[in-house]
């Protein structure tokens, strides 16, 4: 459940992600002038700004996912792990980096991706935590393992999300019976194990491409209802 918890809330803070999972484009990145105006406001604590660098910097998440050339079935929590690395990026990016914010976030992005690989043993590669990767605002060096630390929430915002996990529990009447069948196992929900498309498809003698299809269109359901906050009512 946390896992779904935690795509569902990447969505509704970037709604081009469900708009990805239609089938639409990424929105087109910013242009030099745009993307200095917009990292200035973020500096100066516009939380919109941040929002904004993170969203017109998607397709380059898509451009580095590729390098890795991952299953069809996988494409897509590829494309969620690149962006919690570009989250990382935009948060620790400031200008007097001898680079552009997308050639700093490329890095960011593909080492979290590495770093999820690794931790499913799909790669013998080995990805230091202390590797350099810049400098920070203090002029000391930036490495993997700084990027992964984030203060704890605050109570009430840790209350707040279990009250919505609840939630979410509540929202999934809304999938059709199959639908719901393959969010339990996709997401181990229940306690299971979560499964691949893969295996679910071998567990259900359906074909993966169909299980791919269900999973979207249910994830779509889920995220519309995560969206208004309000369970669905009873028929």
């Amino acid at each position: 459940m946390a896992l779904l918890f935690s795509l569902l809330q990447l969505w509704l803070d970037f709604p081009s992600m469900i708009g990805y999972l239609k089938g639409q484009a990424f929105p087109k990145p910013f242009s030099r002038e745009e993307e200095q105006q917009a990292i200035e406001k973020f500096l100066n604590g516009d939380e919109q700004a941040r929002l904004d660098l993170i969203e017109r910097n998607m397709r380059l998440v898509a451009h580095v996912v590729k390098k890795f050339h991952p299953p069809h079935e996988l494409l897509d929590d590829y494309i969620s792990i690149g962006t919690i690395g570009l989250m990382k990026a935009v948060a620790s990016f400031t200008p007097d980096k001898k680079t552009r914010l997308a050639t700093y976030a490329a890095r960011c992005i593909e080492n979290e991706i590495l770093m999820y690989l690794r931790t499913q043993k799909k790669v013998q590669k080995d990805v230091s935590l202390f590797e350099p990767i810049g400098i920070d605002k203090d002029g000391q060096t930036l490495q993997i393992r700084d990027l992964l630390q984030f203060d704890e929430k605050p109570a009430s915002e840790q209350l707040e999300d279990r009250e919505r996990e609840k939630q979410l529990y509540v929202f999934l009447r809304v999938l059709e019976q199959r639908e719901l069948e393959i969010i339990t196992l996709r997401y181990g929900l229940l306690q299971q194990k979560p499964l691949t498309q893969k295996e679910i498809a071998k567990k259900l003698g359906i074909s993966r491409s169909y299980v791919s299809r269900i999973e979207k269109r249910a994830l779509v359901k889920l995220y519309q209802q995560f969206k208004k906050q309000e369970p669905p009512l009873h028929e």
